[in-house]
C-alpha cells in the first residue's frame, strides 16, 4: 500500500473513515479555500498534524499528478486477506476480480465504481498487475477506504476456489455467449475483467462459468474497463433489488 495519498478526496476520506492511520497531512501554502478548510478541520478532528508547503513541494511528493493542494502521509495500511474476505461476504457476495490490469488509473476508477455498487471486495493478483498506487488511490476518490481490496497469488487457481464456495466466475469479454442483462446475477457473483488490450487471458476465461458481453453500435469496439464493470455490477444491483422488492 502507498505511504502517501493526494487530492482532497482521497485525503478528506482516509481522514473521516480512520481504517488507515495518518500521520501528517501537507497543504500547499497558496490553497486556504472552503475544501481545503475541510481538510484542515477533519485532520484536526483525527488529531493529524498539518503543515502548509510550498506547492513545488507537494508538486515533487506527487510525483507531477494533480495534488489539489493536500498530500498525506499513511502507515499502518495493508490489503485484506483474501479468504477472510470471501468469508465475511456470504449469500450476497459480489465481487471484482481483475486479470492483469496494469493503469492505475483503470484500477482506481474500477475501484470506485465496485464500491459505489455495493461490492464486497476486489481481488488483483501480487505479480503481473499494478497495485494501489497513489495515482491508483488519487483515481478511486476515495472509495480505497470503503472497498476492501485483497492480493491473491493466481488468478486461475483463486477463481477455482471460488466456485467451490458456490460463487458464480462471471467473465466480460467482447466475444461473450450472452448479453450482460440476460444473466441471473442475484446468485454469489464474482466478475471477472481483463488487463488493457488484451482482455481476460486464456486460462481465466477457461475458468469462469459463463462469459458475458455488452452489445454495442457499428464502430466501437470495446468499452473502458471501470465503464464495463460498471454496467454489469448495477445491472447486479438491479436484479438484487428487483428480486427482494418482488
Amino acid at each position: 500500500m502507498s505511504d502517501r495519498i493526494f487530492g482532497i478526496h482521497s485525503v478528506l476520506q482516509a481522514l473521516e473513515a480512520g481504517k488507515r492511520s495518518v500521520t501528517r497531512v501537507l497543504v500547499a501554502a497558496s490553497r486556504g479555500d472552503a475544501r481545503i478548510r475541510q481538510v484542515l478541520e477533519a485532520a484536526r478532528a483525527a488529531g493529524v498534524p498539518v503543515a502548509r508547503q510550498p506547492d513545488r513541494a507537494l508538486d515533487r511528493l506527487a510525483e507531477g499528478e494533480a495534488h489539489q493542494g493536500v498530500v498525506a502521509f499513511v502507515a499502518g495500511a495493508t490489503y485484506a486477506d483474501p479468504d477472510d474476505l470471501v468469508r465475511s461476504a456470504g449469500p450476497s457476495a459480489l465481487f471484482v476480480v481483475l486479470d492483469g490490469v496494469e493503469d492505475p488509473r483503470n484500477l482506481g476508477a474500477i475501484v470506485r465504481v465496485a464500491a459505489a455498487a455495493g461490492a464486497h471486495g476486489l481481488f488483483l493478483p501480487e505479480r503481473g498487475a499494478v497495485g494501489l498506487t497513489p495515482v491508483a488511490v488519487k483515481a478511486a476518490a476515495g472509495a480505497v477506504e470503503r472497498l476492501p481490496v485483497a492480493r491473491i497469488k493466481n488468478v486461475v487457481s483463486f477463481l477455482k476456489s471460488l466456485k467451490t464456495r458456490n460463487i458464480w466466475v462471471v467473465g466480460m469479454d467482447s466475444a461473450g455467449d450472452s448479453a450482460w442483462s440476460s444473466f441471473d446475477l442475484t446468485s454469489p457473483i464474482a466478475l471477472v475483467l481483463g488487463g488493457e488490450g488484451r482482455g481476460l487471458r486464456r486460462l481465466a476465461k477457461e475458468t469462469c462459468d459463463v462469459i458475458l458481453s455488452i452489445p454495442m453500435a457499428g464502430g466501437v469496439e470495446s468499452l473502458n474497463l471501470s465503464v464495463a464493470a460498471g454496467v454489469v455490477l448495477f445491472e447486479a444491483v438491479r436484479q438484487r433489488r428487483s428480486a427482494r422488492n418482488s
